[in-house]
C-alpha cells in the first residue's frame, strides 16, 4: 500500500526533529527552563485536549494529528525530567559500595515522579480515547511509554553505548545508574518481544479490505516501535548513533563549557 509511505516519512521526521529540540533545550543554561517548561506546559494541555478531540476522527489526517499531539505530549514528559522538574525524591548517585538491590531502589527513587507522572498521562489518554474510532495517539504513547522503560532497565543492567553525551550536565548523577557490559540477559527478550509485535502488527496492516486511515494509524505506530528496537540494537553495537543529533550536540557543547567555566575555576581555588 503505497500511501503508508507518507506516514513512515512523517514519522522518522517527528521523531529525529522532536528528539534534537528536546536534546537541544534540556541542554541550554538552566535559567531558560523555565520558560521552555512553561510554553512545553501550555503545548502539553492543549495536545491532551486535542487527543480527546481527534480519537473522534477516523480520518486519515485525523491519524496524523493523533500522532502528531501523541509525540507532543512524549515530549513533555521527557522535557519534564532531562530538565530536572520531574525526577523523583533522589537528587544524588548511587553510592560505590552500593549491592545491585539497593542500585535498583535508588535508580527507582531517582526517576519515581516522572514514571508517575507518564502512569497519570496514559490513564488520561486511555480514558479520554476509550471505545473511540481513532486510538493512533494512545497507541503511540503506550509504544513509546513500553520501549523506553526497557530501554531503562536495559541501561541499568548493561549495555555497550550507554548515551552518556544526552545526558544534561545537571543530571549527571544519573550516570551512576548505568552500567557498561557487552548485553545483559533482559536484552534478547526485549527485542525478540518488540519485533514480534511488528510481525503481527505488519500482519494486520497486510489484512484486506482495510481503510486507508487505519492502515496509515497502523504504519505510525509500526514505525515508531521499529525505531525504538532499532535504538535497542544501537544500545549494544559500536555504532555512532549520536551523529543523527550532532547539530544539536555541537551547538550545545559552547553552552555547557561555559556554565560549567566557573564551577571549574571555584573548585580549583584552594
Amino acid at each position: 500500500m503505497p500511501f503508508c509511505a507518507g506516514p513512515a516519512v512523517y514519522a522518522l521526521f517527528v521523531w529525529w526533529f522532536s528528539t534534537g529540540l528536546i536534546i537541544w533545550l534540556d541542554n541550554l543554561h538552566p535559567r531558560t527552563f523555565r520558560w521552555s517548561m512553561s510554553a512545553g506546559t501550555v503545548l502539553f494541555g492543549v495536545a491532551l485536549w486535542q487527543l480527546a478531540v481527534t480519537a473522534a476522527d477516523g480520518s486519515v489526517w485525523g491519524t496524523y494529528a493523533a500522532f502528531t499531539w501523541a509525540v507532543l505530549v512524549w515530549g513533555w514528559q521527557e522535557m519534564g525530567f532531562f530538565m530536572g522538574y520531574v525526577t523523583g525524591p533522589r537528587r544524588i548517585g548511587s553510592p560505590p559500595g552500593a549491592t545491585e538491590w539497593q542500585r535498583f531502589v535508588h535508580g527507582v527513587n531517582a526517576c519515581l515522579y516522572h514514571e508517575l507522572a507518564i502512569i497519570a498521562t496514559a490513564a488520561v489518554l486511555v480514558g479520554s480515547t476509550w471505545g473511540a474510532v481513532n486510538q493512533v495517539g494512545t497507541w503511540t504513547f503506550l509504544v513509546l511509554w513500553g520501549m523506553r522503560a526497557s530501554a531503562k532497565l536495559n541501561f541499568f543492567l548493561g549495555v555497550l553505548n550507554l548515551g552518556e553525551e544526552f545526558i544534561p550536565a545537571h543530571l549527571g548523577y544519573l550516570k551512576s545508574y548505568l552500567r557498561r557490559r557487552p548485553m545483559n540477559a533482559l536484552f534478547p527478550f526485549s527485542v525478540t518481544i518488540g519485533t514480534a509485535v511488528i510481525v503481527v502488527l505488519l500482519q494486520r496492516a497486510a489484512a484486506p479490505g482495510l481503510s486507508e486511515a487505519a492502515a496509515a494509524g497502523l504504519t505510525f505506530v509500526i514505525t515508531m516501535l521499529t525505531l525504538a528496537v532499532i535504538e535497542h540494537w544501537v544500545l549494544i553495537l559500536p555504532i555512532p548513533f549520536a551523529r543523527l543529533w550532532s547539530w544539536v550536540l555541537t551547538l550545545r557543547r559552547p553552552a555547557i563549557s561555559k556554565a560549567e567555566r566557573p564551577r571549574s575555576a571555584a573548585a580549583a581555588t584552594p
